[in-house]
């Protein structure tokens, strides 16, 4: 599956700002991501970083106001500007948001930004009273009017030492939003997609729950690989301090009864739910009000299974017909194909990713993950894929998602 950055011409506009330090991080890593990218710094960026060092990080050319008027002077803005599938200023001044806002083109970045016909993504950063100031906050109501999407400021300690709105949001967030620019025309936009991540957990007493192992990473993961096909996704997650993707909309469910409920909700006009979530399988049937006291000796806990949710999903489907196609996770110790295959009927999956959590580099708590997929259609055989980054799973996962429901480029409909 192609990602929405490989191959992709990204200007990045850079001005005069500290945290044009940032800047540097993002053109590195979105270089890393296949994105070929062409830096264009203003006069005062180059006081805080050098043409050469985004340089170094890009392999390419840097630009600054020089070159607009070098032997290429009449025509590199435009040449720029064409080229461009996304213009990126990050930082973004107050000083360049209102030349961008009334049209003005003194350097090499404004007249590139208005010879581009590319989308326009904008970090603003700045002090706190000057992001506050009414010329300011007009100047960005105007470029949001015009299209433009504006990402932050973020709250926290200014160069100034004061504290308030003014930070440039940070590269990873940038990054995630450039992504999800890029992939709105893709081959689930208009699709919703929803994902479940992470494990519950189920409550003892106040304090102390009973959970399981899993980091969610696969399932966010997934929620970041449907994002770059253009879905609208929802992520279900169980308790995670993992960063929620851009562009995704987070449920929080902390135990397997909320997580239910939540997705037979979400599943209405959905095309497709994708249930990576580790959930409990039993439950404390009475959980204490209060702590339990150790001095009253080890407590006696009576278990109760939890409703199966695909089950009650496919209950759901065979009522509304939604979600359109529903993939299960079997995450076993044993028997791993065996019970992947009777999963797999039961829950009347159109697929299943089935790992074996006893191998070391696979399953909880690891970047990587060994699985193999299986088919409710006989046409389709079971596949065994390598050892993959989790992320690289994910993407494999929406792939074959895409396969089986007619949604791959070019596939009859």
């Amino acid at each position: 599956m192609k990602q929405p950055l490989e191959d992709k011409q990204i200007l990045l506009g850079v001005t005069g700002s500290i945290a044009a330090y940032k800047a540097v991080e993002l053109a590195s890593r979105l270089t890393q991501s296949g994105a070929r990218v062409d830096v264009i710094l203003t006069h005062a960026a180059t006081q805080f970083a050098s043409p050469l060092t985004f340089q170094s990080v890009t392999g390419r050319r840097a630009y600054c106001d020089s070159d607009l008027w070098g032997r290429e002077g009449h025509v590199q803005h435009i040449g720029l500007g064409k080229a461009g599938d996304l213009l990126a200023i990050a930082p973004a001044s107050a000083n360049t948001l209102a030349k961008l806002a009334n049209g003005l083109a003194d350097n090499l970045l404004t007249v590139t930004a208005l010879a581009a016909r590319c989308p326009l993504l904008l970090a603003p950063a700045m002090d706190g009273g000057m992001f506050e100031h009414p010329a300011t906050q007009s100047n960005l109501e105007t470029l949001r009017k015009r299209g433009a999407t504006i990402i932050g400021p973020a709250a926290g300690h200014l160069a100034s030492g004061l504290i308030g709105i003014g930070r440039m949001v940070e590269p990873t967030e940038l990054l995630g939003q450039i992504r999800l620019l890029l992939s709105q025309n893709g081959p689930l936009a208009g699709k919703k997609i929803v994902v479940t991540a992470g494990g519950t957990q189920e409550p003892i007493d106040p304090v102390r729950v009973i959970s399981n192992r899993s980091s969610g990473r696969q399932g966010f993961a997934i929620a970041q690989a449907a994002l770059d096909v253009g879905a609208e996704v929802v992520l279900i997650s169980g308790p995670s301090s993992l960063d929620t993707p851009p562009g995704a909309r987070r449920i929080e469910a902390q135990t397997a009864e909320q997580m239910l409920a939540a997705v037979l909700s979400e599943v209405i006009q959905a095309e497709g739910l994708i249930m990576a979530a580790a959930v409990a399988d039993f439950r404390p049937a009475a959980p204490a009000s209060e702590k339990i006291k150790k001095e009253a000796g080890p407590p006696e806990i009576r278990l109760e299974p939890t409703q199966d949710i695909l089950k009650a999903v496919a209950a759901s489907k065979r009522q509304l017909n939604w979600p359109r196609y529903t993939i299960g996770f079997a995450a076993e110790s044993r028997d791993l194909l065996a019970n992947a295959h009777t999963k797999l009927q039961a829950k009347a999956l159109d697929m299943i990713v089935a790992n074996d959590i006893n191998a070391q580099d696979a399953g909880f708590n690891v970047d990587t993950n060994r699985v193999i997929l299986l088919y409710a259609s006989d046409q389709r055989p079971q596949e065994e894929l390598p050892l993959l980054s989790k992320d690289q799973v994910a993407q494999e996962v929406i792939q074959r998602l895409l396969e089986i429901s007619g949604n791959e480029p070019g596939a009859a409909m």
